[in-house]
């Protein structure tokens, strides 16, 4: 009975053709003004060698000159480091934990998991932190995410450029998020970011904000060589996937704001990125945050048709280890233990530190609050708390280091970033 009823899911390829029709039709009007946006820009060759030229470290570095950026000598300062190998190596950092046991033990490296820290705002906290690492023999994460303003970064000595050229130095990604993420007054029936991060739905980008998302997308990428960039809307991630199906080569990841809370909603993502995959198999989809709510289980049944679907190497798991102590979940939340117990048998995951540990965070004297991430900075340094949120980045980076210990002292691996830790 069970098989009988399998057989009703397929899917007939008569669908396929319908669908092709609706995307393929001349007078389809959203196609239409899809493929407006994308000519500004010029073909797609053309678009990818701009960024191509925009992202390259010389190009870099020669613009925050021409800028007089004073974060030109921070950065010869962080290539020094790297280049005398000041940092921690992974070998070292194991034999910290295990003592010689280290040299032994056969670690899990096929399920290694990427260390990633959210939200580094602003480029010097990466200085702060690499001068922290040096000094206590401390690991840089392997990924970073974004949330500041794109226009307020772009205007700030450079710290756009700077930031960009700090993660090819260590050897990090990283993911920007643009101004259009429904923060900035585009749904007129919604309040400001306190309401937004209560609903969870990708509720910011109604009408004509998908175009406006997809044409800031394009300016980033051809102008700063920007590649990754957060999607929280469906709209979007369907934007995502044509540009790339063009040609373009971009990518994004899901963010928590979507609501990706169970394995339905992972297919329902996951065979969206399948249809417009291109010939060979890739697919701008890169990262996946599953929402707060998500159990092992659920990573589990979703990693297995993630495989089925070939995208295990090329779609990560982000999963929130810590969050902010403020406006984002009920404390206290630390799912370390989950992810040691998962991270043996599913391959790709990022864990995600997006505040400190519950113990260290709630008896600071101002806990983290995701609601800073829609604060201008002009506003936080009126208001004397910069030291504040660096302490709290600082506790971001405690929590990464703990998860990675802990990692270490369960045989299992870990990517920090790969320049400076892993030789």
């Amino acid at each position: 009975m069970s098989d009988e009823l399998r057989q009703r899911l397929a899917i007939p390829s008569q669908r396929l053709e319908e669908i092709n029709g609706v995307l393929l039709d001349p007078e389809n009007r959203a196609v239409d003004d899809f493929l407006a946006v994308v000519a500004k820009y010029g073909t797609p060759e053309e678009i990818n060698r701009k960024a191509d030229a925009a992202r390259e470290l010389p190009s870099l570095l020669r613009r925050l000159k021409a800028q007089g950026s004073p974060y030109l000598s921070d950065l010869a300062w962080l290539a020094e480091q790297r280049d005398r190998q000041a940092f921690i190596s992974e070998s070292d950092f194991r034999r910290q934990q295990l003592d010689d046991q280290a040299d032994s033990l056969e670690f899990a490296d096929d399920f290694a998991v990427t260390l990633e820290i959210s939200a580094c705002q602003y480029f010097p906290w990466v200085l702060v932190q690499a001068r922290q690492c040096i000094a206590r023999d401390e690991l840089m994460p392997g990924r970073f995410i974004r949330v500041r303003s794109m226009r307020e970064q772009e205007a700030d000595d450079g710290d756009i450029l700077a930031f960009a050229a700090a993660m090819q130095i260590i050897g990090a990604s990283y993911v920007e998020t643009l101004d259009t993420k429904g923060t900035d007054g585009a749904n007129i029936h919604l309040g400001g970011p306190d309401t937004i991060t209560g609903y969870f739905g990708g509720v910011g980008q109604p009408n004509d904000y998908a175009l406006k998302w997809l044409d800031e997308y394009l300016h980033y990428y051809t102008t700063y060589g920007i590649t990754q960039v957060l999607n929280v809307n469906p709209g979007t991630v369907l934007l995502g996937y044509l540009l790339h199906k063009l040609g373009i080569d971009n990518e994004f990841k899901i963010s928590v704001f979507l609501g990706n809370d169970n394995p339905y909603a992972a297919l329902w993502t996951l065979i969206g990125a399948k249809l417009f995959s291109r010939e060979d198999g890739t697919s701008p989809l890169i990262g996946f945050n599953w929402s707060n709510s998500v159990n092992n289980e659920s990573m589990e049944i979703t990693a297995q048709f993630r495989k089925e679907l070939g995208f295990e190497e090329i779609v990560r798991f982000e999963h929130h280890i810590t969050e902010t102590w403020k406006h984002i979940v009920r404390q206290p939340y630390n799912r370390r233990q989950e992810l040691i117990e998962l991270a043996d048998h599913v391959a790709n995951i990022s864990a995600k530190h997006e505040g400190g540990d519950p113990e260290i965070d709630s008896a600071r004297d101002r806990p983290s609050d995701i609601l800073d991430y829609f604060r201008s900075k002009e506003e936080i340094e009126a208001a004397g708390e910069m030291p504040d949120l660096l302490l709290n980045y600082l506790d971001k980076h405690e929590a990464l280091n703990r998860t990675a210990r802990a990692l270490t002292q369960n045989g299992l691996s870990f990517i920090a970033a790969r320049e400076l830790h892993h030789r």
